[in-house]
This record gives structure tokens, C-alpha cells and sequence, in this order.
């Protein structure tokens, strides 16, 4: 079982709460999007507005276990002060006989942000002694940073198991609510839409959800690998050539278990990868040598929205195209309207993290969706099948 912050009785304790606040910056560290930050303020909210002091850890960036001030969540404390309205103390550190007095100062109803947790190299070989060092400045756990909870680390791990009261964040419990339910008892017809640039990132998934979903869409770079399996020639497109015979035994298996696989007919297809290369509209099964396809053709995104409308659950994974270039975002908007459609007529539309986030966000269909997650690698491995970590340690 796991509990949620919810139903803990935080008053007058120090919840010690990971959350993931490894937020994007520009030179200046000026935070360009706070979308992790807003998404866990429910969390954070529920432990201050009770009597709690929520005590949050987080990393940002790779600082390699070395203090570097690129990587100091100072702005991230005045930013998440002006989301939340309250002051937020910012620790010198995340251990130390200084942060755990400033923790044990601060009054019910506070919030207290511990320095970057990968200031330190044992944050991710989840040594045991920072794991008892950081467990120092609470006296609850609590999990909300779901996009971490396939790192076995000591903020995700290590801490949670010298705790006897220990839950999840509310974003926490609304990704494994979402991703499971999706998986476990959809509202059918079940349609899995998977692209980005290589089969190889996605192979488990595909693999998995070929025991649950109805029909799974195909586009992005992996669909040239298919084609190839096919027999098809795909010009000069990302093919990955050790993945053919993988790719071909995922469509073998598709048709024993009655899953629809369908990868597009036509493409948009350049000379070059550059948004100002010459491009052209073609057949998936005509691309010319020295051509490369970019982008699913208008043919494919019919056919591809026909599918999504008429599903009852849909879960995308990964851009159609490569969306950073205007003339080749077509297909991933497409989608992305499609699936905001979907949601309009009552189904549930689940976007996994990563690229596929970062897309329906450049198209200003976040909160159009049913469900974005804000982990990419912890969405993919959750499809796969796998048992989290920071989710796994959880339990009780």
C-alpha cells in the first residue's frame, strides 16, 4: 500500500519532500519554464496549509557531486516564493549541522528548500550515510518528483526506507493513477501513439503494450526502421540497422496477438536535415536516394486523427517529426490537436513526458490534454512494465 500525503497528519512535523525542480535556464539562471514547480505547489500547499513545514530536496542539473553556483537552486527558491505566495528559506546545503538548525527553526506552516542534492556524488550512488544525513531534516517522507522515480537514489530510495511514515506527493499520485489506470482497465478502444527519433529507446515499451492496446500508431524516425523491415528503401532516413530484425519481429508479434501496428504511407520528405532544405510529399515506399524523411505526410495525419478520435484511451509517446523545425512540425501538432479533440468528446488522453511534453506545450495544448507527465524516462520505463524505485520504496 502506499499512502497519500493526504491522509497523514502532518501537523506540527517536518515533511521531508523530493520533488523535481530540475527546471530549465537561461544563462542568467532565469528559470524559462516552471512547469515541474507548479505541478507539485498542491503538494507543497497541502503540508503548509495543515501545520506542516514541507522540507523540499530536489536536484537541478548534472553539477557532478561538486558544489558549482550554475547549479544553486537559489532562483528556484524566489521563483516557487512568488508561485506560492510565502517566503521560502533557502538551506545553505542539503545536510549539515546548519541547514538541520535552520529546519528545525522554522515555524509551522513553512517552507524551507534544501541546496542541490547533486552538490553531493552519494545523492546518486544512494549512499547509506547522506541518505541517514538528509532523513535528519524530517520526521514524514514524502515522494511528488514521479520523474524521478526510476533513480535509485538516496533522496528517492535510501531516505525513504528510515522512515516509518512515508507517502506520495499528490503529482505523484496523479501520474500513477493516470499511466496505471491507462494500462491496467482503459476505457477501450486502447491506441498507443510512438514516435521519436529511435526504436531502440522504445523497444520495451512497444513490446509491453502490445498486451494491452487495440492499436498502435507509428511515426517519428523509428518508422523508417519498420519500413526497412518491410523491404521497403527509405532513402537516406535514420534507419537503425542492428534494430531490422527487431523491428520485424514486433510486427510478427502485432499480428499473432491482433494488435494493429500502423506506420504512415507518405512522409515529408528533404535533401538535407534543415528546415531549409528542399522538401517534398512523398510515398513512404517512394523516397529517392539521398532524401530523408522528416515529418509524417497529410495522408498518414488523416488517417492517424481518424484513429485517435475514435479511441477511448490514448497514450503518446514521442513526436511524429522533427517538431524543433517549423517545416517539419506538422505531423507532432497534428497530434496534438487530435488528442485535445479526443479529450472534448470524453476520452483520456495521456502525453508520457519528454518530447512529446515539450511539444504539446510549444503548440499551447498542455492543459488541453487529460494528463501530461512530467517524467519522460519514468513515463517510458512505467509503460514498460517496470517496477520504479522511488516508487517501489514507497510501500508499507
Amino acid at each position: 500500500m502506499i499512502r497519500s500525503i493526504a491522509d497523514v497528519d502532518v501537523s506540527g512535523k517536518r515533511v521531508l519532500t523530493r520533488v523535481d525542480f530540475n527546471v530549465p535556464q537561461d544563462d542568467a539562471q532565469k528559470i524559462t519554464d516552471d512547469t515541474r514547480m507548479v505541478e507539485s505547489l498542491p503538494t507543497i500547499r497541502s503540508i503548509i496549509d495543515r501545520g506542516g513545514v514541507a522540507v523540499l530536496m530536489s536536484h537541478l542539473g548534472r553539477p557532478k557531486g561538486e558544489h558549482n553556483v550554475k547549479y544553486a537552486l537559489a532562483p528556484v527558491a524566489e521563483r516557487l516564493a512568488a508561485l506560492l505566495s510565502v517566503p521560502v528559506l533557502m538551506a545553505p546545503d542539503c545536510i549539515g549541522t546548519e541547514t538541520l538548525a535552520m529546519v528545525n527553526a522554522a515555524p509551522s506552516g513553512s517552507v524551507v528548500l534544501l541546496e542541490n542534492l547533486r552538490f553531493h556524488a552519494e545523492e546518486e550512488a544512494n549512499d547509506a550515510t547522506f541518505a541517514k544525513a538528509l532523513a535528519e531534516n524530517g520526521n514524514v517522507y514524502c515522494n511528488d518528483a514521479f520523474g524521478t522515480a526510476h533513480r535509485a537514489h538516496a533522496s528517492t530510495t535510501g531516505v525513504a526506507s528510515l522512515f516509518k511514515e512515508r507517502c506520495a506527493g499528490l503529482l505523484m499520485q496523479k501520474e500513477l493513477a493516470y499511466l496505471g489506470e491507462a494500462l491496467a482497465s482503459p476505457k477501450r478502444p486502447l491506441i498507443a501513439v510512438m514516435g521519436g527519433s529511435k526504436i531502440s529507446g522504445k523497444i520495451d515499451v512497444i513490446m509491453s503494450l502490445l498486451s494491452s492496446c487495440n492499436t498502435i500508431l507509428i511515426g517519428g524516425g523509428m518508422m523508417f526502421t519498420f519500413l526497412k523491415a518491410q523491404g521497403i528503401s527509405v532513402g537516406s532516413s535514420l534507419v537503425e540497422e542492428d534494430r531490422i530484425a527487431l523491428a520485424a519481429d514486433i510486427l510478427r508479434e502485432a499480428e499473432s496477438r491482433g494488435v494493429r501496428l500502423i506506420i504512415p504511407t507518405d512522409t515529408v520528405a528533404a535533401t538535407a536535415f534543415s528546415n531549409d532544405a528542399e522538401r517534398a510529399v512523398v510515398s513512404t515506399s517512394a523516397i529517392a536516394d539521398g532524401w530523408m524523411g522528416l515529418d509524417i505526410g497529410p495522408a498518414t495525419i488523416n488517417a492517424f486523427t481518424h484513429e485517435i478520435l475514435g479511441a477511448g484511451t490514448i497514450v503518446w509517446n514521442g513526436p511524429m517529426g522533427v517538431f524543433e523545425m517549423s517545416n517539419f512540425e506538422a505531423g507532432t501538432r497534428a497530434i496534438a490537436e487530435a488528442m485535445a479533440t479526443a479529450t472534448t468528446r470524453g476520452a483520456i488522453t495521456i502525453v508520457g513526458g519528454g518530447d512529446s511534453a515539450a511539444a504539446i506545450a510549444q503548440f499551447g495544448l498542455t492543459h488541453a490534454v487529460t494528463h501530461v507527465s512530467t517524467g519522460g524516462g519514468a513515463s517510458l520505463e512505467f509503460l514498460e512494465g517496470k517496477v520504479l524505485p522511488g516508487v517501489d520504496a514507497l510501500r508499507i
